[in-house]
């Protein structure tokens, strides 16, 4: 009696089972090198968050009339902002020393984009609370806010770039 075991239609061919487990190779090497990046992604949202806040924070700081909330109150949110974010930083930082073995060190990102960023972000947000403080407009703040949180973003993106070479 032969046997003669065709596969139901639905059943991947040979080929296309092998592509498909390349395809999932992929999908798990790319995860690792994400996963493995020094900033995880939670401490990405922070960052981005902490950049998106800081101007309409400080904005809040400068205004002339008490704006939305009481001067004193913009003072301790901008104190409680920083306390957060430097105590997630040092959280982050632990966290990737335990995995690697290695301190998180600020330099690896190149110069020629992180320079900038370290300038340009601040001089964007000094502009933006120069120009709210002078014509009332909240506009320029949110717009620093959105340079403040692309930064972010595009930083997180570098290192993983970056880390996606060097492994």
């Amino acid at each position: 009696m032969a046997t003669d075991v065709t596969p139901p239609p639905s059943w991947p061919t040979p080929d296309q089972a092998r592509a498909a487990l390349g395809d999932a190779a992929q999908v798990q090497a790319s995860v690792a090198r994400l996963s493995a990046t020094p900033w995880p992604l939670w401490f990405t949202a922070c960052l981005a968050g902490y950049c998106g806040a800081l101007p309409i924070v400080f904005g809040g700081v400068i205004a002339d009339p008490e704006w939305l909330l009481p001067r004193a109150a913009w003072l301790v949110a901008g104190v409680l902002l920083l306390a957060v974010y430097l105590s997630l930083f040092a959280v982050a930082g632990r966290a990737w020393q335990s995995r690697t073995g290695v301190a998180l060190r600020m330099d690896v990102l190149p110069k020629r984009i992180a320079l900038p960023g370290a300038i340009g972000y601040p001089a964007v947000t000094v502009v933006a609370l120069v120009v709210f403080w002078l014509t009332g407009n909240p506009l320029p703040l949110f717009a620093a806010s959105a340079v403040g949180i692309a930064l972010a973003v595009g930083f997180h993106l570098l290192f993983v770039r970056l880390h996606t070479r060097s492994v």
